[in-house]
């Protein structure tokens, strides 16, 4: 699925009296400036089982792919138009059960860090995505919407189905215009913007990582992130400030899943828990996204009313 506006589709023990007190603590409140306050605060809790209000805007694995399946599809009906057949790239099957927030706050699954480290490929067995399907000179005029050899990011574009009807991409085959951006960009824009007023498709997860940003920065989370790196520093890890620099940290980075991999995850997740920090970071996360969500109420009812709209297009052409 091509996200962006201009790129071409090729088609996130003491823990226990810790939580208690943080689950009454107030920051400054309301929607405005400051910490917000926070809801219960779990204990350990799987990241399986946690739910961000975010959740309701993104995608499942399964409708992402069917999504990409749709858009290769209006992709195939322009290229028809002018006398091509194109089938694109076959997305893969969707996996089983997902765990959106598996690594939000690094790695965090006890029986995951025993056995496979760092190692985020491990039992994932895809298969490596197929190429693109080569196409004629002709072909990738009426595709991309410039010629081969152009310089890429000066053809004529538009940001949505509806500007593109006034857009001139200078091209012709099949005598008939070319649509500006070529079909590529066509068949994005039917399904993702189709008129002025589309939100962009990216929308939804800004404002998850805005959020996210912003929990790095609580001190809560900061509190808990100074405990953590004490713990991994009497494990024999020291100078680890963030979750997220352990392997570049330990130089784990060729073997991800070696036995020293092994051994500092299982360090790694055993702070976590030591002083909840998926549960305190969970919690916080939370609560910034809560408060996102009331700021943006307004274009969040839109974007979901466009991702049911794409959800219905899906539907009439399976």
């Amino acid at each position: 699925m091509d996200t962006s506006r201009r790129r071409r589709p090729a088609a996130p023990a003491a823990a226990l009296l810790s939580a208690a007190l943080l689950a009454g603590c107030a920051g400054t409140g309301g929607s405005g400036g400051g910490e917000p306050e926070l809801g219960p605060v779990e204990v350990n809790p799987a990241t399986a089982a946690l739910s961000l209000p975010m959740d309701a805007y993104t995608d499942t694995e399964a409708e992402r792919i069917r999504m990409g399946r749709v858009q290769q599809a209006l992709v195939s009906r322009c290229m028809a138009r002018y006398g091509f057949t194109y089938e694109g790239v076959r997305a893969a099957e969707a996996p089983g059960a997902e765990d959106w927030h598996a690594y939000l706050f690094g790695l965090a699954d006890p029986a995951y860090a025993a056995a496979h480290g760092y190692d985020k490929s491990a039992g994932a067995g895809s298969p490596a995505k197929p190429a693109a399907p080569q196409l004629s000179d002709s072909a990738y005029v009426v595709m991309n919407g410039e010629r081969p050899g152009a310089q890429g990011g000066t053809a004529p574009d538009a940001n949505s189905e509806e500007e593109a009807a006034l857009v001139d991409s200078g091209l012709t085959a099949a005598g008939q215009k070319v649509p500006a951006g070529g079909c590529g960009r066509e068949g994005f824009r039917k399904l993702y913007a189709p008129t002025k007023d589309s939100v962009d498709l990216m929308f939804a997860f800004g404002l998850a990582s805005e959020a996210h940003d912003r929990s790095r920065q609580d001190s809560r989370v900061v509190d808990a992130l100074g405990k953590w790196s004490s713990c991994m520093a009497a494990a024999g890890y020291a100078g680890i400030e963030s979750p997220y620099d352990v392997v570049e940290k330990l130089g784990l980075q060729d073997a991800p899943g070696g036995p020293k991999a092994v051994t500092a995850a299982k360090a790694d997740v055993a702070c976590k828990r030591e002083v909840n920090l998926v549960g305190i970071w969970g919690a916080v996360e939370k609560a910034y996204q809560e408060r996102l969500v009331e700021e943006h109420a307004e274009t969040l009812a839109l974007y979901r009313e466009q991702r049911e709209a794409r959800f219905k297009l899906a539907a009439s052409l399976a």
